[in-house]
């Protein structure tokens, strides 16, 4: 049965390029340098650059991830009683975090240490952690009743792992590209974070280390890996897999201990001997790859309603944490009987796939741009690039 205890981006368009640089998912609009333009704007004059367009698929991917999340933050509370809601949810949760993982490697390829992207690290990721983390934990003082409940940046609170982890691996990929072998050094690394009981909750470094595997192969992948997942074989083959695993699901939901999917404590802490961290850290990883190879194959890759909706992807994360934790807080599971019935769970699903696309919109981002993407000219100097160009348009 799951431990609920603990649980905590007409014609195809083309893949990106591989030397297309990109900020990383979730992402809330295209990264872009200081004083440059607008994404998407035009741009008019000798010596100008195309403005980059952003690719259907990976907006789609990311979307559509999103409301797995969603969904699955809504199943979680219906896991005790219901087996078909525990094996819907340990699949999703099996592929939908590593999907995002695995694109926000993709676009951090072009990762170092300029200073522009330094900064956009810091508003972009830095910040909102910041504001997100003190935000949760009020909400938590305030919605649990639970005035006791400290606010620590050391040690984030549900959503926000992902902030923190993506500040770590951004900033480790120049080390990533001079390894002989790095898939199965952060292999390695997740195999011996899953037998380490010792290194706590700081910074959640567990899930930042047991996921680094997904943001190293992301790292890596070219856009010829994602047209191979996009075969019309590759498609044809995720139907039974995603079936087998399903029914693999709905065996091993009572006989196994859904706190391995969230990849925040170590075997030990699970109540399992040493040993089964490093073969549920690899069997997890290939399950995970397996599933999110399927979850891809089946991406649109051409504009679709939603495609806009993937560039606030990162305010649906993090905003729809609130009423996820209110919905148990409040008690609503509980007080309305009828949500833990077939036509309840159909409910939950459906309202949890709109309320997370709310979010995503852009009168969402514009409400809440001030945190999600502070601009601090302040905070920062002015290199002598952005000097030059500012000189350039005043001549």
């Amino acid at each position: 049965m799951t431990n609920s205890l603990r649980p905590y981006g007409q014609q195809r368009a083309p893949l990106p390029s591989a030397q297309t640089p990109a900020p990383g998912v979730p992402s809330p609009r295209p990264a872009r340098n200081p004083g440059s333009p607008q994404p998407g704007a035009a741009t008019t004059g000798p010596g100008t650059k195309p403005a980059k367009q952003r690719d259907a698929f990976f907006d789609n991917a990311k979307y559509l991830a999103i409301v797995f999340v969603a969904m699955g933050h809504a199943w979680e509370p219906l896991t005790d009683h219901s087996r078909a809601a525990e094996a819907l949810y340990m699949v999703v949760y099996t592929f939908h975090m590593p999907a995002f993982i695995l694109i926000s490697g993709y676009f951090s390829r072009s990762f170092d240490m300029r200073t522009d992207r330094l900064q956009r690290l810091v508003t972009g990721i830095a910040v909102p952690y910041i504001l997100f983390e003190v935000a949760y934990s009020l909400f938590k003082k305030w919605a649990d009743d639970d005035p006791s409940h400290p606010i620590s940046l050391l040690d984030p609170w549900y959503l926000t792992w992902f902030l923190v982890a993506l500040f770590v691996w951004r900033m480790t990929v120049p080390l990533w590209k001079v390894v002989r072998w790095p898939v199965p050094l952060a292999l390695a690394i997740a195999i011996l974070a899953s037998v380490s009981p010792d290194i706590g909750d700081d910074l959640d470094l567990q899930r930042v280390l047991q996921f680094l595997p997904f943001f190293v192969v992301g790292l890596f992948m070219k856009p010829e890996h994602f047209q191979l997942m996009r075969r019309r074989e590759v498609r044809i083959l995720s139907v039974p897999v995603l079936l087998g695993a399903l029914a693999f699901a709905y065996w091993a939901g009572p006989r196994m201990n859904s706190a391995w999917f969230y990849h925040r404590d170590s075997a030990q802490e699970l109540g399992a001997p040493w040993w089964a961290g490093v073969v549920m850290t690899l069997a997890m990883f290939g399950c995970s790859m397996v599933l999110t190879s399927c979850f891809f194959a089946w991406v649109p890759r051409r504009k679709m309603w939603f495609t806009v909706l993937g560039a606030g992807t990162l305010y649906g994360y993090l905003l729809h944490g609130f009423l996820a934790k209110g919905s148990r807080f409040w008690g609503w599971y509980d007080d309305y009987a009828w949500l833990n019935q077939p036509l309840g769970e159909i409910f939950l699903t459906v309202a949890a796939a709109a309320v997370i696309t709310v979010l995503c919109t852009p009168p969402v981002q514009r409400a809440f741009r001030f945190a999600m993407e502070p601009k601090m000219e302040w905070a920062f100097k002015r290199d002598a690039t952005e000097l030059a160009r500012e000189r350039a348009k005043k001549s």
